[in-house]
């Protein structure tokens, strides 16, 4: 029987007996594999009008299987960074493209996770096997608590409606209680 490759990380699986006097080789591989996916750093290129497949070969390092990931190039259109169908892992992932232009990272026919044109951050990214999610995207509460979805204005302050929702808002502090805050409380 020959080896398999697991699902995710494309590891070789060896079947016992098999692969006499080189399997050292072959864990030092999976080893450099393992390494790859959770310290791993690499850039990526994206094509300026199509994007970027990222590679999950069996049984060697490929783009795909590092931990972050630098998205560079000089975009002309929105563009797509594609993983395979299937694939679990997370990444972190920064849009350093320049030009003004989306970037949608997904699965091959799934949906993602997109910056906005403007967008240049960095992004906590996962993929179940099917979708790519925007971690940061999804927490929107903190234990009981539901956070504003945009920000306040100058001099507004964080105040709840004492169900745990909080907005921005004036907090009733004038500038003498802010004064005596500021100085007990640093």
């Amino acid at each position: 029987m020959a080896s398999s490759y697991s699902t995710d990380l494309k590891l070789e699986l060896m079947v016992t007996g098999e692969n006499a006097g080189t399997w050292g080789d072959i864990t030092n591989t999976n080893l450099n594999i393992l390494q790859q996916a959770v310290a791993g750093y690499e850039s990526v290129a994206l094509n300026a009008t199509t994007g970027a497949t990222l590679a999950f070969s069996n049984g060697v390092t490929s783009n795909g299987k590092n931990a972050v990931l630098n998205l560079t190039g000089t975009l002309t259109s929105s563009v797509n960074v594609v993983i395979p169908d299937g694939i679990e892992k997370t990444y972190i992932a920064k849009n350093a493209t320049t030009g003004s232009f989306a970037v949608t990272f997904k699965t091959t026919s799934g949906s993602g996770a997109t910056w906005a044109a403007a967008d240049k951050g960095v992004k906590l990214l996962y993929s179940d096997g099917t979708n790519v999610i925007d971690v940061n995207s999804q927490i929107n509460t903190i234990n009981a608590l539901t956070l504003p979805t945009s920000a306040g204005t100058s001099g507004d302050a964080i105040i709840t409606n004492g169900s745990g929702i909080l907005s921005f808002g004036a907090a009733g502090i004038s500038t003498g209680k802010a004064i005596a805050m500021a100085i007990v409380f640093g």
